[in-house]
């Protein structure tokens, strides 16, 4: 097969890291450009990668043989991680460069942010087991370090102890995970594992294994109860919590789906991830409208984001997934590099008085509005492009609930004509969207891809149960200026602004109290 240029992006990465890493101190010479022309020819080398993908079809590099194969491959699904992981890391390098300048230990961080980079470039592109495993391990040991950049920090060192936890408790799933399908399938490529699968079926072994990578999942997405980790990163400079982004947090789902042909196979594996990300989203979001800090408030964001991940994942979306990957990293890379700015820009605005809070009739009118344009524009779609299938018209519904919290401001009593106009294109603008995306990611990533399985009565329930569960949680929201402030929900809301505690639970249980306060 072809030799991809995107196997060499990791390469100009660790050699700059490792010079990086000779040189400590503040201000070294020259180094924060080096970086970042590193980067920029990382981001070069990903465009090659994707133009020779197009022109001569995947490639493979492997090292090793036998089930230890250590290999990376390139077709379209790594091809467009490594563009994303590439851009991003650019963004952030570049950034980076100004962030840092004058403390004392730049080249330090510098050779940090390089030296993960690389590790992530690597595991994207991962095409057997024991790489996805190595490179794993290698993108949590230079997120630790990351973490712990202001080591006198005792925050800092209880963020980064639960999170090695965490992620390297994904990691021993992982190869508990391998040692049972390799013994199952003789293999340990990603493909040949998912094309044996179909072919002879789940033993019971397999059927384990996949229930460990289901949870090496929803470990490494900082899946609910065991979050608290993603929410503390705020200790590590601005720029790691960008980087974060950049494939790292995503790394459940880009797992998932490097074997979503086996994950499928399992009708218990995807029930599992319906329950456990459709249950992250709903908690997440809830915590996220009770936070005051900006950087906080996003943290959170990224904890319901990511568990509507493995909800798409576990409904068999699995385009829409991946698009969900490539927009949120680069929504969410951007929000907390600009978060600082926004807050000045909000703080700088002139206060037009008080805001137009919408009462349970206009919620409800603005249920039925987006519901109603969704249903015109889903059979728009369904007339010009054929059946949807029934996971994708739920995810699509789950998402106009959102949008019908906008509806709402502008069905409220005292809102002018034109806030009212404004939200009502806003709703019929996100059906429209959510339609030509899912269409764009199919045409784009379907034929790679499986398909969505066909419902049973166990899918049946569980689409039934998300809609019903995210329709009540929407309402809520809408009618968050309601009850949030009344006496008889204060003490309710304090405990969703600490997230019910659950993250104190495990500092308790790893002694993070106990170290903070005799630092």
């Amino acid at each position: 097969m072809e030799f991809s240029p995107s196997f060499l992006a990791p390469c100009v990465l660790i050699v700059l890291a490792m010079l990086a890493w000779r040189q400590p101190g503040r201000r070294p010479t020259g180094l924060a450009q080096r970086a970042e022309f590193a980067a920029l020819a990382t981001l070069a080398l990903a465009v090659f990668g994707l133009v020779q993908y197009v022109v001569s079809g995947p490639a493979k590099l492997s090292l090793l043989e036998g089930p230890a194969s250590l290999s990376l491959k390139a077709n379209l699904v790594t091809s467009t991680l490594v563009l994303l992981v590439a851009f991003i890391g650019w963004v952030v390098i570049r950034y980076s460069r100004t962030y840092l300048d004058g403390e004392s230990q730049e080249s330090r961080f510098h050779a940090l942010m390089l030296a993960t980079l690389a590790a992530v470039l690597l595991f994207v592109q991962s095409g057997s087991l024991a790489a996805l495993i190595l490179f794993s391990a290698l993108v949590g040991l230079g997120l630790k370090r990351l973490l712990l950049f202001y080591e006198d920090r005792p925050e800092a060192r209880r963020a980064a102890t639960k999170f090695a936890l965490v992620w390297h408790g994904a990691d021993a799933a992982l190869v508990l995970a391998a040692v049972l399908l390799v013994g199952s399938y003789g293999t340990g490529d990603l493909n040949g594992i998912a094309t044996t699968a179909s072919e002879t079926g789940l033993t019971w072994a397999a059927s384990l294994g996949v229930a460990l990578v289901v949870l090496a999942a929803a470990l490494k997405t900082a899946a609910f109860p065991l979050h608290g980790w993603l929410t503390e990163v705020m200790e590590a400079p601005t720029p790691v919590s960008a980087l974060l982004h950049a494939g790292i947090i995503n790394s459940g789902g880009v797992i998932l789906i490097s074997l979503a042909g086996l994950v499928q196979l399992s009708p218990g594996a995807m029930a599992t991830l319906v329950i456990i990300g459709g249950f992250t989203a709903l908690f997440g979001a809830a915590v996220m409208l009770t936070q005051s800090a900006v950087k906080t408030s996003l943290a959170w964001s990224t904890v319901s984001q990511m568990g509507f991940l493995l909800l798409q994942c576990g409904l068999g979306l699995w385009a829409l997934a991946l698009l969900h990957i490539v927009a949120h990293s680069l929504y969410k890379a951007h929000a907390f590099l600009s978060s600082g700015g926004a807050v000045q820009a909000v703080a700088n605005l002139r206060r037009p008085g008080p805001i137009a809070v919408p009462s349970l009739g206009a919620v409800l009118r603005s249920f039925a509005l987006a519901l109603a344009i969704y249903a015109v524009i889903a059979t728009a779609f369904t007339m010009m492009l054929g059946p949807k299938t029934a996971q994708a018209l739920a995810l699509g519904a789950i998402l106009i609930f959102g949008v019908a919290y906008l509806v709402a401001q502008g069905l409220a009593d005292l809102a002018p004509s034109e806030l009212t106009k404004r939200t009502a294109r806003a709703s019929l603008g996100a059906a429209v969207a959510y339609f030509a995306f899912q269409a764009a990611a199919q045409a784009t990533w379907g034929p790679a891809l499986p398909a969505a399985p066909t419902p049973g009565p166990l899918e049946w329930a569980l689409i039934v149960l998300a809609l019903v569960s995210f329709g009540l949680v929407a309402f809520a929201q809408a009618l968050f200026p309601l009850w949030a402030h009344h006496p008889s929900t204060a003490g309710l809301r304090v405990h969703l602004a600490n997230g019910f505690y659950l993250n104190a639970l495990l500092d308790r249980a790893i002694g993070g109290f106990k170290n903070a306060k005799s630092n």
